[in-house]
């Protein structure tokens, strides 16, 4: 694909078709040379805070054109972009800054936490236009991304992306779907996720094509953006589709410039694809991937077959394999965890080298996830590893809420579980017992769990037992836990 690397692509596109539509969200649209005027203007206003090659900055606003203007802002000057969640409470959002190290914040509300300056999007947009401010060349092993992913030790970790990650990412994702300049992506998923980012928003840019920005997932107003957009193609999570399938009957809308949806980011029912597809004609392509992967490992064919139940085939470039326990390979058909190998493996975790030597080893990436491919190739995720629930698409680690959870000094233990939900795929519950003489009521626990975590992380049922369940080793049992939930709920 003989294109510029990412930070020259709004040049390029201005160069090559100047009126041709770029990005739109619910306020404004430009076109490719209005796209790289915001670019220059946002790029100079972050030069006068001293960004450049090798800094960070962190961005917190909702999904806009704002906040895309502002990722090639940061690429134009070699500095990497941080995409920071606006769901997230003020102390997780000070951790992602440090951790990022961060030299500002650009966003729409206020702040005051470790970040040399905080500009807000007023400021980014009345940069001015400098004659000779060309994006600088960057090598493509720089740092380009640093998106936050849960942990099971409690606290989120940077996954760091280099341009070349990126960029062999994009050219996947364009092969596999077929972009072209006559693509036009719907986002509907956040922008601090990687999927939004370059699914949504890279990877149609770089075909030529354009991205709608759709402010917030709106089922009742859904369909009326593409049909005024024109849309070709969205990326969903299995809630936003079931959602979408439960609409009124008498909800026909015209879905002809829709090639295709995408699902990902959780588990999806067979039932529900066939009844979406039955009822809006809509082919649905499911694909699998990790933030470590840079977004998507496997796809579903759109021109080929399409298996229900399965994650797809591996991407042109990308090898998947399957391990089992004892680290050889399983054979075909057979369980094991998926490993992940290829040039959109990220550099690692950010200050963070043992996660990093655990999780990438001889250059494959150990996902945590249990599967097995079928006799055509497909992948199939049969568990997870990690202990991990998958709400609406968003991964909550239980370790995150139970670490917020143990900072009142009367819980004795802490557990959290998914518990299976019709509309949001999991939701978590907790499970806690607490010290001799202690009194303590779940409201407590609730209203000390909201100072300590984002609004979707907050456990949607709270117990207090005597004891929670041991397993024959000791540790508490989280299944048992879970029957427990589904006995009592």
């Amino acid at each position: 694909m003989n294109l510029p690397g990412l930070p020259a692509l709004p040049d390029h596109r201005a160069a090559v078709r100047p009126r041709g539509p770029a990005l739109a969200d619910d306020g404004s649209a430009l076109d490719n040379t209005g796209f790289l005027r915001a670019v220059r203007r946002a790029a100079a206003t972050l030069r006068g805070y001293d960004v450049g090659p090798g800094d960070v900055v962190a961005v917190l606003l909702p999904n806009t054109a704002d906040l895309v203007v502002t990722l090639f802002a940061a690429w134009r000057l070699g500095a990497a972009l941080t995409p920071v969640n606006p769901a997230l409470v003020a102390g997780e959002v000070a951790y992602q800054v440090t951790d990022a190290g961060a030299k500002i914040l650009v966003t729409d509300r206020a702040f005051d936490g470790p970040v040399r300056a905080v500009v807000s999007v007023d400021e980014l947009r009345a940069g001015a236009l400098e004659p000779d401010a060309d994006p600088i060349d960057v090598d493509v092993n720089a740092l380009a991304l640093l998106i936050y992913t849960s942990g099971t030790t409690g606290r989120p970790k940077g996954v760091m992306l280099d341009h070349a990650n990126l960029r062999s990412m994009c050219d996947m994702v364009i092969g596999a779907l077929a972009l072209t300049a006559a693509d036009h992506s719907l986002l509907i998923l956040p922008l601090f996720h990687v999927n939004g980012i370059v699914v949504s928003v890279l990877s149609p840019l770089l075909a030529g094509g354009q991205t709608t920005v759709a402010g917030r997932f709106d089922v009742k107003t859904f369909f009326s953006r593409v049909e005024s957009s024109r849309a070709t193609y969205f990326s969903a999570v299995p809630t936003i589709y079931t959602m979408l399938v439960e609409l009124p009957a008498q909800v026909r809308p015209d879905t002809s410039s829709l090639r295709f949806g995408i699902c990902g980011a959780a588990p999806v029912s067979v039932e529900l694809l066939a009844k979406f597809e039955a009822r809006y004609g809509i082919p649905i392509i499911e694909g699998y991937g990790l933030s470590e992967g840079s977004c998507a490992s496997t796809l579903n064919p759109v021109a080929g077959q399409r298996k229900p139940g399965t994650v797809g085939l591996p991407l042109p470039g990308q090898r998947i394999r399957i391990v089992a326990a004892d680290g050889t390979e399983a054979p075909r058909g057979e369980t094991g965890e998926v490993l992940i190998s290829g040039p959109n493996v990220m550099r690692g975790y950010l200050n963070r080298p043992e996660a990093t030597a655990t999780t990438i080893v001889d250059g494959w990436l150990h996902t945590g996830d249990i599967g097995r491919i079928d006799q055509d190739g497909y992948l199939i995720l049969v568990d997870r590893a990690k202990d991990m629930i998958i709400r609406g698409g968003e991964n909550i680690y239980p370790k995150e809420i139970e670490t917020v959870v143990y900072q009142l000094p009367e819980i004795a233990e802490a557990a959290v579980v998914g518990r299976p939900d019709p509309v949001y795929g999991e939701q978590p519950v907790l499970f806690v017992s607490l010290t001799g003489g202690a009194e303590l009521d779940t409201d407590a626990i609730r209203d000390h769990a909201r100072t300590g975590l984002a609004k979707y992380k907050l456990p949607v049922s709270i117990r207090i037992l005597g004891e929670l369940p041991k397993n024959a080793v000791g540790k508490i049992d989280k299944p048992a836990l879970r029957r427990l939930d589904a006995r009592t709920r």
